[in-house]
């Protein structure tokens, strides 16, 4: 017992240290982060220890491989994805509904994840790049690093906007690591995860991130990304150019995405919802992997290839289309990752079959394939993931070329630009959003959805039978006891509000019946609506007041305009200084 009463005063001690200490803060902030750069390093090594058995790999990576020297090994993506529906039923007999994804948690949850959530999001991307699927492993390493933090923030009770912000500072930590670059990974914390930049927010998730490299540089790994440029001065022809293949990459990202979507119907459809769909997608998987095994994983080592040997045209838009077809399947099938570096490779190819049909066309203007490698990658990830100046610093941090950073500056704010007009969502948020959340950015909303009519109604109602009397009505309420009364029949149901103002109203024959005094009867709110759909009604209705009603339209409580308002603008408020580091 007061082993018990010590943990408990120590655990309150701590809570009170990180919120009255922001270096107590910083430093749980590293803590995490260097958790998540060992996390990263597992999930790696595991991915590519599976690959390495399964296909016979030496030093090389799959996606490098010319071919496939034994292609029944292939029969391993129809095996993955049973593996990966195993585990999405295992999940499920326990515990129903999706998984809760980083994103998410933090715009919707207060960054709040079920640690079983992130060790089957985990498992099931691990064993989809293992055996070989178009995924990457970028989501994961994301996934296990903010549901590391959130684990420990909730061990911690920390407030709603501390425990977003160290969530976002794991994930950026596990994003950083896998690539080597810090200031990236801070960044997809800001842009990405957390939705927002605030003085608040820099030190605790740049100490992260930095602590994530530097757990992946002392441990001897290497990054993801390794490409050479020139470091030589780029003219206007080069800003020209860039902002096409901004235009295109959007356009390439944007048809990426809604093919995820189409597909997916599809496969539904032809499997009438079976669960098995990753089986008939790795079956699918497997005539493409014999035409190129490029198409395969992540394609870490097919970029790196392709950089080096400086492939035709030809070449690089077919493996362009193996690539995408092959994500479309992977993912709309239901294997799970991301398409983080799937883009940053699609990003890569187009951007060298661009400068080399540019060179072709002789305007007077050589341009370099692998500069515009990088700002293919670029492009297209920032429309397909979003954070322009994520992309813009992972390729300063790569490369060490500050001239060609603004070059891939312009294309990356081009590409956002058109997509977020032309789109509006990033790949995370699409999928979310035709699973019907109303997410747009990983903006914390969350405090939108707990202000349910539930919440804020009142339950100090008068109300009279519908077939009472004005004469009744008046001797129930009169002047000055209540402005208004709710009528019910003789089920108790809803069906309307009487003025007191009107019923008392001298003109008015005391015999009459009540019942058509009555307004906004069919204008009632269920006990979960959000404050957006009820101000909305309040709008349309032009209503000061509105019944809360159950499934059976009995009166649960009433709403007023004013206090709605009042509480939406509270919120508002609250938000903004949460958002500011001010509470």
């Amino acid at each position: 017992m007061g082993h018990a009463k010590s943990l408990t005063r120590t655990a309150v001690r701590i809570q009170r240290w990180l919120r009255q200490s922001e270096a107590v803060f910083i430093a749980l902030a590293a803590l995490v982060g260097a958790t998540a750069g060992l996390t990263t390093l597992a999930q790696a090594w595991l991915a590519h220890a599976m690959q390495t058995v399964i296909y016979g790999l030496t030093i090389t990576r799959l996606s490098a491989l010319i071919s496939i020297e034994h292609p029944w090994r292939l029969i391993a993506l129809p095996l993955g994805g049973s593996v990966v529906v195993a585990l999405g039923r295992y999940r499920g007999a326990r515990r129903g509904g999706a998984p809760v994804d980083v994103v998410e948690a933090n715009a919707l949850h207060g960054g709040r994840i079920p640690t079983a959530d992130n060790f089957l999001i985990a498992a099931q991307t691990i064993v989809s790049n293992g055996c070989g699927a178009s995924v990457g492993l970028e989501a994961t390493y994301a996934q296990m690093g903010g549901g590391l933090a959130s684990w420990l923030g909730q061990r911690l009770r920390l407030r709603r906007a501390d425990l977003r912000r160290l969530v976002g500072a794991g994930a950026g930590a596990g994003v950083g690591a896998a690539f080597g670059t810090p200031l990236a990974g801070a960044f997809y914390a800001f842009e990405i995860v957390i939705g927002s930049y605030s003085i608040a927010e820099v030190a605790p998730v740049i100490a992260a991130s930095l602590a994530g490299v530097l757990v992946q540089r002392w441990l001897g790994s290497e990054p993801y990304l390794m490409v050479y440029t020139s470091n030589d001065p780029r003219g206007l022809g080069y800003y020209g150019a860039a902002v096409l293949l901004g235009l295109l990459c959007a356009g390439l990202g944007i048809v990426m995405m809604r093919l995820v979507t189409a597909t997916e119907r599809v496969m539904q459809a032809v499997t009438r919802g079976s669960a098995w769909r990753p089986v008939l997608g790795g079956a699918l998987l497997v005539p493409i992997a014999l035409i190129s095994p490029q198409a395969l994983s992540a394609g870490h080592g097919a970029m790196h290839l392709d950089l080096v040997a400086r492939p035709a045209v030809l070449f690089l838009l077919v493996i362009l289309a193996l690539k995408i077809l092959a994500s479309v399947i992977s993912l709309a099938s239901g294997f799970r990752g991301g398409l983080f570096f799937a883009s940053l490779f699609i990003g890569s190819l187009a951007g060298q079959a661009f400068a080399q049909m540019l060179n072709l066309a002789g305007w007077g203007v050589l341009f370099d394939p692998a500069d515009f490698a990088l700002v293919g990658m670029a492009a297209l990830c920032v429309s397909v993931v979003g954070g322009p100046m994520t992309l813009a610093l992972l390729t300063l941090e790569t490369t060490h070329d500050f001239p060609l950073m603004g070059v891939v500056l312009t294309a990356a704010l081009i590409s956002s630009a058109v997509t977020r007009e032309a789109f509006g969502y990033s790949f995370s948020t699409w999928r979310l959003h035709v699973r019907g959340s109303d997410i747009r950015s990983p903006r914390d909303i969350g405090w939108i959805l707990n202000l349910t009519a539930e919440r804020m109604m009142r339950r100090d109602f008068v109300t009279v039978p519908q077939d009472a009397t004005i004469a009744e009505f008046r001797e129930r309420l009169p002047l000055g006891a209540a402005s208004k009364a709710l009528l019910i029949d003789h089920h108790q149901a809803y069906r309307g509000i009487v003025q007191s103002a009107a019923a008392h109203a001298p003109t008015l024959d005391p015999s009459q019946p009540v019942a058509p005094l009555a307004c906004h009867a069919d204008s009632a709110v269920a006990p979960d609506t959000g404050i957006k759909a009820i101000l909305a009604l309040f709008d349309a209705e032009g209503a000061d007041e509105l019944a809360v009603v159950d499934a059976d339209h009995r009166v649960l409580g009433v709403l007023g305009e004013a206090h709605v308002r009042r509480r939406y603008l509270e919120e508002i408020e609250a938000a903004q200084r949460r958002m500011f580091g001010e509470g």
